[in-house]
């Protein structure tokens, strides 16, 4: 079973708002005492911080889906919900986060380093909240938005200052064991060591890390072997430290030669031309390795290192390598740049920024983009009318419609807000200007809204024929009508002249 994991996928999702409360204030004499609905409660965050005591990601590799709990939904009473509890996960000093894309969005170095890999979803308002001098008494609340859901990718880089590198059985597990407090698996077989081993060195004043990276071989930059898992372990070091095998058995290896094919791993690999070198001709203890080193060393001397004939064994020369260690760190600190305060830089809203956009498709259909309008709609519970209307009008507010109106499109049209899993598709009928707060009496009734048909039931408008009774007949003789039974005047009659000129 693995032991020690450098690369995990996170599958991070945070809780869901809760729901507002729908409530109305009663008590004795009081039927109707005003909307007391409270808020949902927010949604719990999925919270990545940097912990010394984990050195591995192997929790993550075991359980990769981590969820946050959701809010509660709001209470009557004026209460509101309470919020989701944060997930709070720790990760090694110097783990890499990358989003689905591949993109690095965080570094995460130094202990109590906090980034929120998923955050969660705000409480919907209760219909207290919603209440106004128009809508007295709203008879629906607003959902709690969805918690946000990540897929992540975490890689661990060792933070360590010194990298030891080479060849697989050239002592490496061995030097950082005698310099430091490390313990790291030692024996006489290639591929001892399987993950990268960190060590505290003290060398006079000066205290820093060392890494023992998993031995490299010619192709390790292609995959082959171990060094390809490993290299990024030496991404973060100041220095880098050959350790060459001044003792090996095998004929076709010298040190000079070793160095050269651990060089060409390492440009394969790319990042890591400007880190010093120091070279430790190692297992000096061994005659055929004195001898070893005496020959090369001077040869590496001429090509710019600097050269320390050492024995893990016996710790012969390991002083010497501890202060040329150290005095790499003092000057790299020494050069380091003094880390200022964070400027914060404000960032205001255009003056023409509308804050969504509006999109003619080539089907004739309109899609609606941008942050509020879709958080509007993920609150906005579809079974109620009111509530229906409630999105309406904010969007009518907002200039949605003047843009719709201004892209072409007409009554009927079809249009699309958000994406994916929670976009709303719907046909466009343009608003009547009085809200549905501003409609009273039997035509808003609470949870409904007057402008959607399919609200309540229109009674059918019978025509009713308008006949007189017997007692208005009796009524109308001073009236001159063709049918008495009807209120219909006959055409009027005019009067004509007499031979004699008199009118009759």
């Amino acid at each position: 079973m693995a032991t020690f994991v450098d690369r995990v996928t996170l599958y991070a999702m945070a809780g869901k708002g809760g729901d507002g409360c729908v409530s109305v204030k009663r008590e004795k004499f009081k039927p109707l005492g005003g909307p007391d609905g409270g808020n949902g409660g927010r949604g719990g965050d999925v919270v990545l911080v940097v912990d010394p005591s984990v050195t591995t990601l192997l929790d993550f590799h075991h359980s990769p889906h981590r969820k946050a709990t959701s809010g509660h939904q709001g209470y009557g009473d004026r209460k509101d919900g309470y919020q989701g509890d944060d997930l709070v996960l720790g990760v090694p000093n110097g783990t890499v986060i990358f989003d689905s894309n591949g993109e690095q969005i965080a570094d995460l170095i130094g202990n109590g380093t906090v980034f929120i890999a998923a955050q969660g979803g705000h409480g919907g308002l209760g219909n207290l909240a919603l209440a106004s001098s128009r809508r007295r008494a709203p008879g629906f609340a607003l959902l709690g938005e969805p918690g946000e859901e990540r897929t992540l990718s975490l890689e661990l880089k060792s933070v360590a200052d010194i990298a030891l590198v080479g060849y697989p059985s050239a002592g490496k597990s061995s030097l950082i064991a005698a310099i430091s407090a490390a313990r790291p698996k030692i024996a006489d077989y290639p591929f001892t060591t399987l993950v990268p081993n960190l060590g505290v060195v003290q060398a006079g004043e000066t205290r820093f890390t060392v890494a023992d990276v998993p031995g490299l071989i010619p192709g390790a930059s292609q995959g082959k072997g171990l060094g390809l898992e490993f290299l990024r372990h030496v991404e973060r070091c100041v220095a880098l430290v050959h350790v060459l095998d001044c003792g090996t058995l095998e004929t076709d290896r010298n040190p000079v030669k070793d160095l050269e094919t651990i060089e060409n791993e390492l440009a394969l690999y790319g990042g890591l031309e400007d880190r010093v070198r120091i070279i430790a001709l190692n297992k000096i203890d061994l005659p055929d390795g004195q001898a070893m080193a005496e020959m090369v060393a001077g040869e590496l001397r001429a090509k710019g290192y600097e050269v320390y004939p050492v024995s893990a064994a016996s710790r012969a020369g390991l002083q010497e390598l501890t202060y040329a260690m150290a005095r790499l760190i003092q000057k790299d600190r020494a050069a380091a740049v003094v880390e200022e305060r964070t400027r914060i830089v404000l960032r205001p809203v255009a003056v023409d920024d509308s804050g969504f956009a509006v999109k003619a498709n080539a089907d004739g259909s309109f899609t609606v983009r941008g942050k509020k309008v879709e958080r509007w709609v993920r609150q906005t519970n579809f079974k109620n009318a009111e509530a229906i209307g409630y999105l309406a009008d904010r969007l009518a507010q907002l200039g949605v419609e003047k843009e719709l109106y201004k892209k072409g499109a007409v009554a009927g049209s079809e249009v699309r807000i958000g994406d994916g899993a929670t976009e709303v598709v719907f046909d466009w009928e343009p608003t009547i200007e009085a809200g549905a707060e501003q409609l009273a009496g039997h035509l808003h009734r609470r949870g409904e809204d007057s402008r959607l048909e399919s609200t309540w039931a229109q009674n059918e408008r019978v025509e009713i024929e308008d006949v007189l009774s017997e007692d208005e007949i009796a009524k109308q003789w001073e009236y001159n009508v063709s049918d008495p039974r009807t209120p219909k005047l006959s055409p009027p009659i005019t009067e004509q002249e007499s031979e004699d000129g008199d009118a009759k």
